[in-house]
């Protein structure tokens, strides 16, 4: 289950393309190097999700639909 700490790896499901996102504290979030804030909007759609579950994001380029392919704890 996604939780903070966790990193997990997206599909978007228009794209196909895969990103993948550490979930980590609002001081240590970098976008850039993959670590996602927490409290950002993406983030917290995750929270709760498993593999294969499918979330909707709202990002400023508009609404993306995602599919969560992996989850794992990086230590």
């Amino acid at each position: 289950m996604v939780r903070f700490g966790t990193t997990v790896v997206l599909e978007d499901l228009d794209t196909g393309d895969e990103v993948t996102y550490r979930i980590v504290g609002e001081d240590e979030a970098d976008v850039t190097r993959g670590l996602l804030s927490v409290t950002s909007p993406v983030a917290r759609a995750l929270i709760g999700k498993r593999v294969e579950d499918e979330v909707q994001v709202a990002v400023p380029a508009g609404r993306r639909q995602y599919e969560v392919r992996d989850i794992r704890f990086d230590a």
